[in-house]
């Protein structure tokens, strides 16, 4: 399962990494995950930058990385962070992007009106696999990657109870052995890769402004990004608001897809 990010609970620590990229901009620690990565606005009268940071080694260093060359690429054609530095030493590793003039869809203001957020999320996504070329596209992410991803996953001791509630009541081994058996793509796409509701950018008049965290972005069948992506409306607004969604997107519901998608995304 990618790990889920929320908005720090308490007191952050703030990298002197950090501390030097923001020079005399105010520092407030905006998001963090699981992996132990960091998310902090920058601001300045000039306008607001973003810092990604992690600590040295791990995944979450190397997804970095991974994130910085994705935005370079994907930025030629789709709205997202504009890359302004990244790097990695002894002390961490770190990415800098200029903020743009939008509100994460689990922002307050759209937490209070989840279905204009949600039709922002399908058209937003619906754009991003229609505009980023598939021939061009030197990232995968694809069943086969993903599968060898799980398979790690279980030899260092996997366990259902790290799932969503929906896969708890599997064994490892049946669930794995349900990934063996991949639908047929129904659509292949360039897809986000975490196309869960935080990563979404809307605007103050409710239309879709951009995408943020594209560090797994990658080929792959459409339905990797839609099934994760309906499913987190429910984790973010409450239940029945998918079909909005999938209508926004301009696609009829795919329950082999979906489910299929979801229990991917939980092992690997």
């Amino acid at each position: 399962m990618n790990p889920i990010a929320s908005r720090p609970s308490g007191p952050v620590a703030v990298p002197e990494r950090v501390r030097a990229i923001a020079g005399a901009d105010a520092v407030e620690p905006v998001w963090q995950n699981q992996l132990g990565g960091l998310t902090f606005r920058l601001t300045a009268t000039a306008g607001e930058r973003f810092v990604k940071w992690s600590s040295p080694g791990g995944e979450a260093a190397a997804k970095l990385g991974a994130e910085a060359q994705r935005l370079a690429w994907a930025a030629a054609w789709a709205p997202v962070p504009r890359v302004l530095d990244a790097g990695r030493d002894d002390t961490g590793a770190w990415l800098v992007t200029r903020g743009i003039p939008a509100r994460s869809a689990v922002d307050p203001r759209w937490v209070a009106d989840p279905r204009v957020a949600v039709r922002a999320i399908g058209r937003g996504l619906r754009l991003l696999h229609g505009a980023l070329p598939v021939a061009a596209c030197p990232f995968e992410w694809s069943v086969e990657s993903r599968l060898r991803a799980a398979d790690r996953r279980i030899a260092s001791g996997m366990r259902p109870d790290e799932w969503f509630p929906e896969h708890r009541s599997l064994s490892v081994s049946y669930a794995r052995g349900l990934l063996d058996d991949a639908p047929e793509p129904d659509l292949t796409v360039v897809c986000h890769g975490d196309a869960c509701t935080p990563n979404t950018l809307i605007g103050d008049d409710g239309a879709f402004a951009a995408h943020v965290d594209l560090g797994s972005l990658g080929v792959a069948d459409r339905w990797a990004d839609l099934a994760v992506a309906a499913w987190s409306t429910e984790w973010n607004y409450g239940p029945g608001l998918a079909p909005a969604l999938y209508e926004a997107y301009g696609v009829d519901p795919d329950a082999e897809r979906i489910a299929y998608y979801r229990l991917l995304w939980d092992l690997g």
